[in-house]
């Protein structure tokens, strides 16, 4: 019975890990890249930068990408699979389920450098030693003297899918090509490629398409690839706009550098499958008045997530297969699923509830977006956004028209700047919260490709027990003079287009968890420092702002000396109590006060490590301030804090 006990629990955490951290099934990806081989593709671009004369062709550039994504991937998603194709080679080569060669009958000039599978770590070694140009790959990169049919590359592709992904939600096909037109004015091959194309798209297979533009002629997807790459997805109509293909856009241009982080970065845009947080949810707008929505989780911060635990005990590492079992604490003995009850202590007594009964405390209704009034978009403070904001978007599924009035309910609000305030039940069984519902207007790059949708975002509010109070604090305005002198210093500090964007500075310690794994994963050595890019670049901002810095640090000084000269004179030594010692007949004494600002400086530095500032006396802490050349003026809290400030910066 124990066994079975312990079974049925590795059941219920198998069953747990199809839901990731955002609390919707999680969808295994298959991605295979179709690389073309041609004498333009292998022709390499030098660098316009002087500081890195490095060259780079497209297809090397190509196949880094690949390869900088399955590095990705073996650690994020390690069940998705990847797999390159590169087509227009000299050589051929093609395998089927039982993993025997076809030879170059069937699919001549394609070969399968990796085959769509979960990357081993010998095929990325494989793989990263033909991106870097070993001789291996002078062998495989040899562009073929006659002309490929696309035809051929997209069946090789379906075939692929159809016997290694089958029955996966997400399949992608990413084509890296620089010729718009491969067959000219041939209609028949033009047509069977139409007939291809069709086949996959009714398969489930999305068709990427990463145009890369010669120095002499720019690509034009009009002349091949519009009859061939279709603008909604087959697995998911109703997604949002940005997360479909833009074929309209040049992917990657310029030199070798520019080149392979332009790639990298439109692959990894799109290398994230459509996966929708909740889908098909009533959205009430009123009483017997619903549409459907689907729910999207754009914004989530990144965290390391374990997928599994790993031994190390042995020769090599190992995935380590987990048992659960509740034994008696008094005898040992494993307990059955019918013996154990929870309980909760109320007024000193614990309390039990049965399984039912936990349903029944947890049940707050079926999931659903329930609109309960509108608030004008300025009575929403900016501090009430706590959590990340849940996107939607109307669906057709259940209601017939959900569009149409999603449009029009967008629309309202976005006329008369207001938010809709919603009772909004994410998924079934989930605590209920009070939430803004707001419209969203599309926002464009700067080169005119959408970044975002017109759509609605739910912002779940506070409750009040949720908001601290702040504490009540007196503000002093700055002069003039300081204020125009700071103005100056951040207007040198500001990012290029003043926009920041988060996407280029990568969490340090979660980059350097991902890198110890992948150096397990793909026995390499360890690495000695993480790469920190959130370090400022200090040499530039001394360059740029600090003559400004010191100017403005003058100034301080300046307005501080005047502060000091009109405020209060005080002294440094407390008055003693002169009428009770007179009256009493003694005389009074006089108090010494030594000049060794070494010694309180020292006193000062143990009260700060104790936390206990405030004990010392006013002159004690003014006299540490003046010999550090900071300004006294203020309460003995501010000075308080100021003298914290200081040695925090130490």
């Amino acid at each position: 019975m124990a066994d079975e006990n312990i079974n049925r629990e590795d059941e219920t955490f198998e069953e747990e890990e199809e839901i990731d951290e955002s609390g919707y099934k999680s969808v295994k990806d298959a991605i295979l890249f179709a690389i073309e081989i041609t004498d333009s593709m292998l022709t390499p671009r030098p660098s316009s930068d002087p500081k890195k004369p490095v060259t780079e062709s497209p297809a090397t550039a190509a196949l880094k990408c690949a390869y900088h994504l399955m590095q990705q991937r073996i650690i994020f998603n390690p069940r998705d699979m990847i797999g390159v194709l590169l087509y227009g080679t000299q050589a051929s080569k093609f395998y089927d389920e039982d993993e025997n060669s076809r030879g170059d009958l069937s699919y001549p000039h394609c070969y399968l450098f990796t085959d769509l599978d979960v990357p081993s770590a010998r095929e990325v070694k494989d793989l990263r030693a033909l991106a870097e140009d070993e001789e291996e790959a002078r062998e495989v990169l040899v562009p073929s003297e006659e002309r490929v049919s696309m035809a051929n590359v997209l069946f090789c592709a379906n075939q692929i899918f159809t016997s290694k992904a089958p029955n996966f939600l997400s399949r992608r096909l990413f084509i890296v090509t620089d010729n718009d037109n491969p067959h000219g004015d041939n209609k028949s091959l033009r047509s069977a490629s139409t007939v291809r194309a069709k086949d996959l798209y009714d398969l489930g297979v999305t068709i990427e398409l990463f145009p890369i533009s010669r120095a002499d002629h720019e690509f034009d997807d009009s002349k091949f690839y519009d009859d061939i790459i279709y603008k909604n997805s087959p697995a998911d109509a109703e997604a949002p706009a940005y997360l479909q293909t833009d074929t309209k856009t040049s992917t990657a241009s310029g030199d070798g550098i520019t080149l392979l982080n332009t790639l990298l970065s439109s692959i990894n845009s799109r290398s994230v499958p459509r996966r929708a947080m909740f889908s098909n949810m009533p959205l009430e707008i009123g009483p017997d008045f619903k549409i459907s929505v689907t729910g999207y989780l754009l914004f989530k911060r990144q965290q390391p997530a374990r997928s599994s635990y790993v031994w190390l005990g042995g020769e090599k590492p190992e995935i380590a297969k987990g048992s659960l079992a509740q034994v008696a604490e008094d005898s040992g003995r494993v307990l059955e699923k019918w013996e154990i009850r929870k309980a909760y202590k109320f007024g000193g007594d614990q309390i039990s509830f049965s399984p039912d009964e936990q349903k029944a405390l947890r049940n707050f209704g079926d999931p659903v977006i329930r609109i309960i009034g509108f608030k004008p978009i300025s009575s929403i403070p900016f501090w009430a956004n706590v959590k990340h904001p849940s996107f939607i978007y109307p669906s057709e599924t259940d209601y017939v028209g959900s569009t149409r009035v999603f449009s029009a309910l967008h629309q309202k609000l976005l006329r008369d700047q207001k938010a809709a305030l919603v009772w909004f039940i994410p998924r079934k069984n989930s605590a209920p919260v009070v939430g803004a519902m707001i419209a969203g207007k599309e926002k464009l790059d700067e080169n005119g490709v959408q970044k975002f949708p017109p759509g609605m975002w739910i912002i779940p509010l506070p409750f009040a027990d949720d908001v601290r109070q702040n504490p009540e604090i007196t503000l002093q305005v700055a002069p003039e003079s300081l204020i125009d002198q700071l103005r100056m210093v951040i207007q040198q500090l500001q990012l290029p287009k003043a926009v920041y964007e988060p996407q280029k500075y990568p969490n340090p310690s979660l980059q350097w968890h991902y890198r110890i794994l992948q150096a397990l994963a793909l026995d390499e050595d360890l690495p000695e420092r993480p790469e920190d890019k959130t370090k400022p670049k200090y040499r530039q901002i001394d360059k740029r702002a600090g003559d400004y810095v010191l100017s403005w640090s003058e100034e301080l000084d300046a307005q501080s000396a005047k502060i000091d000269a009109k405020g209060p004179q005080t002294t440094l030594v407390k008055r003693g109590a002169k009428d009770q010692t007179q009256d009493a007949g003694h005389q009074t004494k006089k108090v010494k006060v030594e000049n060794n600002p070494s010694a309180a400086g020292d006193e000062v530095r143990k009260h700060y490590e104790k936390g206990n500032l405030s004990k010392l006396t006013l002159p004690v802490l003014k006299e540490f301030l003046t010999s550090h050349g900071r300004s006294t003026a203020g309460k003995k809290a501010d000075i308080v804090e100021r003298i914290e400030e200081f040695l925090e910066r130490k």
